[in-house]
C-alpha cells in the first residue's frame, strides 16, 4: 500500500510538472509574440525587407579563403551589409572552414555592427549547412552522412549526433543550422542521394524528428542548442533524369504519402525554419508554388516558422525556370508564394526590387509584415536579443574525446556487411594483406561533400590525425604486412599489374572501391555502372584467386554485379564520417561486429531502379524485384533467431493499438547490435498498397546466448494511406505483419 501511495504522488508531481512546463511554454511563446508585434510597429520599410533579406559573407570578403590563403572580411562591405540594407541574415563560409576563434572574431564583429550601429539594434541570424557535424568549423566532429546514419537504424545515436552537431555549431557562434535534410531518397542516382535518410518514409520521419530532438532540445535559447532547418522542401529528391536540380512529376498521392511526411512529423517535433527546393515539381518550381509553400505548409501542415529560399533560387525563376519576366517578377512571386527570406545571395538585389514592389503596392505591406514576424519570432526564440554572441565557454567542449567516441560507434554501425562467403571476415591480424583500389588513401572519400569545403575534395586541408583506410590497417596489424598499390584512379588504370603481381605474397586482399568526393551538381553522373577501370581492377585481382574483400566506398550504390560473385566479403561503407577508416579497420579485423541495415535498395542493373516497398503489379506477369540488396539486408558476425512473434488482439477497432512483440536469441558466439526491422502489409486497398512498408525499428544488443523480448505498438496512423480523393484514410481489412522471417495477421473491423 505504502508503494502504491508513493507511486501515486510520483505521478502527480510529474503530471504537475508537465502541466507547469507546458503553462512556461505558453507564457514564453505569448511574451515573444507582444516583443515581435511591438518590434514589428517601430521599424520602416527598408528596415523590415532588409530582414527578409539574406546574403554570403562573400559579399563582405576582402580576400577568399583557400587551401593557402586564410579568409579576411572587409568591415566597410559589412557595415553596408548591416547599416544600409538592414540585411537580417548571413550565411556560408568563403570557400574554406574556418577556425572557432576566427569564426568567434566574425560572429561578434557582425553583431557588434548589428547591435550598436544600426537602429533598432536586431541581431543576425548567421546560417551553416552543418550536415554532418560542424563541417565548416576546423577539427570539427564529422559524422557519416545521413545515408549511413540511417544504416544504423538507432535513432539514439542520431539524437546524439544532433547534440554534438548543435553544440559545435553553437560554439561557433553560430545559432542556425540548415539541417536535416528530409528529402526521401528514391532515386539511386542523384548525387545528393547521401544527404538523405535513405528511401523508406517511416525511417526518414524518425531519424528527422530524433536529430530535431538533440539538436534544438526543449529550448532552442539554450547556449548549446540551434534552430534546425528542414530541407528542401519538397519533392527535390525525385527527379526524373536522376540529375541534381532537374524536374521531379509527382502526383498529389505519392506527395501526400511519400514525401510531404517526413517534413510534417518534423514540423510536429518543433522545427522553426524550412528551406525550398531548388527545383520543380509538375512544373512548377518550388520557389513560386503557392500551393506547396502556402496551401500545404501553412494550411494542412500549420506551420507557423519561417521559410528561407535555396542559393539565388529566386532570381532563378526568372533566368533559368523562365516563369517570371523579369527579376522583379521573380521576387513577386516568390514572395507572394510563401518565401519569407531570400538566400540572395551574392548581391542586394532582392531589397531593391521588394522596395520597389511594395512601394508600387504589387507586394502589400502586410505580406512583408507577416514575413518579418516570423524572422523576428525565430530571432527571439533563439534568445539573439539577450545575447547575440558566441559563448567563450563552449570552446572547451567542441570536439571533446567523448563526441569522437560517439562519432567512431556511429560509423562501425553504419558499414553494411553484405557478403561474408566462409566467414573470411574477420580477417587474422596475423594475414598479409594486399591494399588497393582509389578510395583507399583518402579522407575525402570517407567524407565527401560539405566538408571543409563545399565539394570536400580539398585532401590537403583534411586532419592528419585521422586514418584512411590503408593508414588504419597499417595501424591495427604489422605494418610490415601490409602492401599498398593504388591499382587506379577512380576512371582510369594506373599499375593494375603490379597490384597483380603484389598479390602473390599475400593472403587476402582488400579492395577499396568507390566515388570521389562530390556535392549537388558538380556529382551527376549518367549510369550508376562504377567505372570501368575499378571493374577491371578487381577483375583481375579476383582471376589471382586469393580471397578478395571488396569495400565500397560512396555516396550512391554504384552498380557491381559483374563482380559480387567473384569476391568473397563484401563491405558497403557508403560515407562513414571522418573515423570511417577506423571504423572500416576495425570491422575487417574483427574489434567491431556489423551492425548496419541498408537505408536505401542496392542496384544490381543500372536501370532496375525498384525500391522496397515495391507495389504487386511490379512483381507480377513477368516482373520481378531482383536488386543486388534489398533496403534493410545486413550481416553479422553472429547469428539471430527470431521467434514467439504476438499480437496482442487479431482483431481491432478504429482508434484502438495493436500491440505486437517478438523474441530475439543470439545464437552466435560474439556480442552484437541486432536491427529488429518490423513491417506492415495492408492485404487489401481500395488504392494498390506496397507489399509491405517499415512501420517501426528497435537496435538491441545481445551477449551470446541472450534473448530479449522487442515490442511495438502501431495505430490508425500506421494503418493508414492516402486515398483516391487524396486524402489520408484508414480502412478496414486484413493487415500482415512481418519480423525477421516470421508473418502474423490481423483484421480491422469495419
Amino acid at each position: 500500500m505504502k508503494s502504491f501511495v508513493y507511486l501515486a504522488v510520483l505521478l502527480v508531481l510529474f503530471l504537475s510538472s508537465v502541466s507547469t512546463s507546458k503553462e512556461k511554454q505558453i507564457k514564453k511563446e505569448e511574451t515573444i509574440e507582444k516583443r515581435v508585434k511591438n518590434l514589428l510597429s517601430k521599424m520602416t520599410l527598408e528596415e523590415k525587407i532588409g530582414q527578409m533579406t539574406q546574403v554570403t559573407i562573400e559579399t563582405m570578403a576582402k580576400q577568399h579563403g583557400t587551401a593557402t590563403q586564410h579568409f579576411e572580411y572587409d568591415i566597410n562591405k559589412m557595415k553596408d551589409a548591416i547599416v544600409k540594407y538592414h540585411v537580417g541574415s548571413i550565411l556560408n563560409v568563403y570557400d574554406v572552414a574556418l577556425s572557432v576563434d576566427y569564426w568567434h572574431k566574425l560572429i561578434t564583429q557582425i553583431q557588434d555592427i548589428a547591435t550598436k550601429e544600426t537602429r533598432l539594434k536586431i541581431p543576425i541570424l548567421y546560417g551553416i549547412d552543418a550536415i554532418h557535424g560542424a563541417n565548416y568549423t576546423t577539427g570539427a566532429t564529422l559524422f557519416p552522412q545521413a545515408i549511413n546514419m540511417a544504416a544504423t537504424f538507432n535513432s539514439d545515436l542520431v539524437k546524439k549526433e544532433g547534440e554534438i552537431t548543435a553544440l559545435e555549431v553553437r560554439a561557433s557562434g553560430i545559432p542556425w543550422n540548415f539541417y536535416p535534410v528530409l528529402d526521401l531518397g528514391r532515386q539511386q542516382l542523384w548525387p545528393r542521394l547521401w544527404e538523405t535518410y535513405g528511401e523508406d518514409v517511416y525511417l526518414d520521419s524518425k531519424m528527422g524528428e530524433s536529430y530535431i530532438e538533440g539538436a534544438q532540445g526543449d529550448d532552442i535559447s539554450d547556449k548549446d542548442k540551434v534552430a534546425v532547418c528542414l530541407k528542401h522542401y519538397v519533392g527535390y529528391s525525385f527527379p526524373i533524369s536522376g540529375k541534381d536540380r532537374t524536374p521531379a512529376w509527382i502526383s498529389e498521392r505519392m506527395m501526400q504519402e511519400y514525401f510531404l511526411p517526413p517534413f510534417e512529423k518534423a514540423i510536429e517535433a518543433g522545427a522553426q525554419t524550412v528551406m525550398v527546393n531548388s527545383s520543380e515539381v509538375n512544373g512548377i518550381p518550388g520557389h513560386s508554388n503557392y500551393h506547396l509553400l502556402t496551401e500545404v505548409l501553412r494550411g494542412q501542415m500549420k506551420f507557423k516558422g519561417l521559410v528561407v529560399s535555396d542559393w539565388q533560387d529566386i532570381e532563378r525563376l526568372y533566368t533559368r525556370d523562365k516563369v517570371a519576366d523579369s527579376p522583379e517578377e521573380a521576387v513577386r512571386m516568390a514572395v507572394m508564394a510563401g518565401v519569407d527570406m531570400s538566400m540572395v545571395p551574392l548581391d542586394f538585389s532582392f531589397y531593391n526590387y521588394l522596395l520597389k514592389l511594395v512601394k508600387e503596392g504589387k507586394v502589400p505591406e502586410s505580406r512583408i509584415d507577416e514575413s518579418v514576424s516570423r524572422i523576428l519570432r525565430v530571432k527571439m526564440m533563439l534568445g539573439l536579443f539577450e545575447n547575440p554572441y558566441p559563448d567563450e565557454n563552449l570552446k572547451s567542449q567542441f570536439a571533446s574525446k567523448q563526441s569522437d567516441k560517439i562519432n567512431l560507434q556511429a560509423s562501425e554501425e553504419s558499414i553494411v556487411l553484405a557478403k561474408n562467403d566462409g566467414n573470411i571476415l574477420p580477417l587474422s591480424k596475423n594475414a598479409k594483406i594486399l591494399v588497393t583500389g582509389p578510395t583507399a588513401n583518402m579522407l575525402s572519400v570517407l567524407n565527401s561533400g560539405w566538408t571543409i569545403t563545399w565539394q570536400g575534395n580539398e585532401e590537403s586541408l583534411y586532419p592528419k590525425d585521422k586514418p584512411t583506410v590503408l593508414k588504419a590497417i597499417q595501424e591495427k596489424i604489422n605494418s610490415a604486412n601490409v602492401k599498398y598499390v593504388e591499382g587506379t584512379s577512380f576512371d582510369s588504370e594506373i599499375n593494375i599489374e603490379e597490384a597483380v603481381k603484389a598479390a602473390k605474397d599475400v593472403d587476402d586482399i582488400i579492395v577499396c572501391l568507390g566515388e570521389h568526393a562530390y556535392c549537388e551538381t558538380p556529382g551527376n553522373i549518367n549510369d550508376l555502372t562504377l567505372d570501368a577501370a575499378q571493374l577491371k581492377l578487381a577483375h583481375a585481382l579476383i582471376k589471382t584467386g586469393k580471397p578478395v574483400i571488396l569495400v565500397m566506398i560512396e555516396g550512391r550504390p554504384r552498380v557491381i554485379n559483374s563482380i559480387v560473385d567473384g569476391a568473397k566479403g563484401i563491405l558497403l561503407a557508403f560515407l562513414p564520417g571522418m573515423n570511417g577508416g577506423e571504423a572500416i579497420s576495425n570491422i575487417l579485423f574483427g574489434d567491431a561486429n556489423p551492425s548496419a541495415r541498408l537505408s536505401v535498395t542496392y542496384p544490381k542493373f543500372p536501370d532496375d531502379l525498384v525500391h522496397y516497398d515495391y507495389k504487386p503489379i511490379e512483381a507480377a506477369e513477368g516482373n520481378q524485384f531482383d536488386p543486388q540488396w534489398p533496403f534493410g539486408y545486413g550481416l553479422s558476425y553472429t547469428t539471430f533467431n527470431y521467434s514467439n512473434l504476438k499480437l496482442d488482439k487479431n482483431e481491432i477497432k478504429k482508434g484502438e493499438k495493436i500491440k505486437i512483440s517478438v523474441d530475439v536469441k543470439n545464437t552466435g558466439n560474439r556480442k552484437s547490435k541486432d536491427a529488429v526491422l518490423l513491417y506492415l502489409n495492408d492485404e487489401y486497398a481500395s488504392v494498390s498498397r506496397p507489399v509491405k512498408q517499415l512501420k517501426r525499428f528497435s537496435k538491441i544488443e545481445l551477449n551470446p546466448g541472450e534473448t530479449k523480448t522487442v515490442e511495438f505498438t502501431l495505430d490508425d496512423y500506421d494503418l493508414s494511406f492516402i486515398g483516391r480523393q487524396d486524402k489520408r484514410i484508414v480502412e478496414p481489412g486484413k493487415f500482415k505483419v512481418f519480423v525477421g522471417d516470421l508473418s502474423s495477421e490481423f483484421t480491422l473491423l469495419k
